[in-house]
């Protein structure tokens, strides 16, 4: 048992890049489960950083100096920041406030039409069954409220926490982009001279995550955007709140767009009943969600690797599951990178010494 536990631990481990490499990934994540939300500031300030660096570069092929392209992305990147919190986030917060005061309205209206099934098709559903739906609903919708409750009474130190956010993780942006070279160089320093594995896994991956994480902010950005424009000239109601989730729907593949449907469609069929302007809200949505999938994402992702379907999903769940949001938003990047390692990684061959032959 021992021979044959050797024999593999050699067979994987026994180049000493793969030993630090395998090192390296345990601490790395060692320190993301254990110390993840103390850092969380630090964690967020190098994934902006990331995104930015390539506004740097542009800038600095124009001419510019390093100084003064950090200078002008750290501007761009504050000026963002305030129009988010000054003029989105109201808007946001209104809109949410408005919702949740009309959810008693929406549900005498839900359980007006649900008393009228058992009219309409009794043969499908019962009298006794819609009064369990709408007991078991309520009780759903009660322990809702509760949590809502409760998120209102501990919110303060959230805002306390967003406050930490806002003023300290511009700052950290400014200076990884400024001392990007430097802080790259000093962590290169404790690996070894003789990194051709890990070379090939960084100069892999720099580029796929970058475009990876640039294209999904501006596939965000896009879809909320072109939803937001649609849901206003339709005139739907919480356009802004609804734009903004469909938007953040399309962080986790195949499960977003799903998801975020039901609220779209609840709120155009509480607002206009099953007339044509919910009929017209369906089409635009449908046609917003075809044109991204079959459009933006190939035009943004053309470089992507492909990942099978049920990877990506494993990898959402997985990551999401360690680190939340950001664990999504980073799950195919991630998936991606456990591919690369895998296919990178140094396997020491057997040599197999033949017997001498008798004469």
């Amino acid at each position: 048992m021992f021979r044959i536990f050797h024999g593999w631990f050699d067979r994987y481990f026994g180049d000493e890049e793969a030993l630090i490499l395998a090192i390296l990934l345990g601490v790395s994540l060692l320190i993301i489960v254990t110390m993840g939300a103390i850092l969380a500031p630090v964690i967020a300030s190098l994934i902006i950083a990331f995104l930015m660096q390539g506004m740097v570069e542009r800038l600095r092929t124009w001419g510019m100096s390093h100084i003064a392209s950090v200078s002008i992305a750290f501007v761009v990147l504050v000026s963002g920041l305030a129009a988010s919190v000054l003029v989105l986030m109201p808007i946001i917060w209104q809109q949410a406030v408005k919702l949740v005061s009309e959810i008693p309205r929406m549900l005498t209206e839900w359980n007006q039409l649900l008393l009228l099934l058992p009219q309409k098709y009794p043969m499908l559903i019962s009298a006794e069954q819609v009064d369990e739906l709408i007991k078991s609903a309520s009780g759903e919708l009660g322990g809702m409220g509760q949590q809502l409750l409760s998120f209102s009474l501990t919110s303060l130190p959230m805002l306390v926490a967003a406050l930490i956010y806002i003023v300290l993780v511009p700052i950290l942006v400014f200076f990884f982009l400024k001392d990007s070279k430097q802080l790259v160089q000093w962590c290169s320093a404790f690996l070894p001279v003789e990194r051709p594995v890990m070379s090939r896994i960084w100069r892999e991956m720099n580029e796929q995550i970058a475009n990876y994480v640039r294209g999904k902010v501006i596939e965000i950005i896009v879809v909320g955007v072109a939803s937001y424009v649609a849901f206003a000239i339709l005139g739907l109601n919480y356009a802004l709140l609804l734009a903004l989730a469909v938007g953040l729907s399309v962080v986790i593949p195949y499960i977003g767009a799903a998801v975020v449907t039901l609220p779209v469609a609840m709120i155009g069929v509480f607002q206009w009943g099953f007339g044509s302007e919910f009929f017209y809200l369906l089409m635009v949505y449908g046609i917003i969600q075809a044109l991204d999938g079959n459009v933006l994402v190939p035009l943004l992702f053309s470089e992507a690797v492909n990942l099978h379907p049920v990877a990506i999903i494993l990898a959402v769940l997985v990551f999401g599951g360690f680190w939340g949001f950001w664990g999504v938003f980073f799950a195919i990047p991630l998936a991606t990178l456990v591919k690369a390692i895998l296919n990178a990684w140094p396997i020491r061959a057997k040599v197999l010494q033949a017997e001498p032959c008798e004469a």
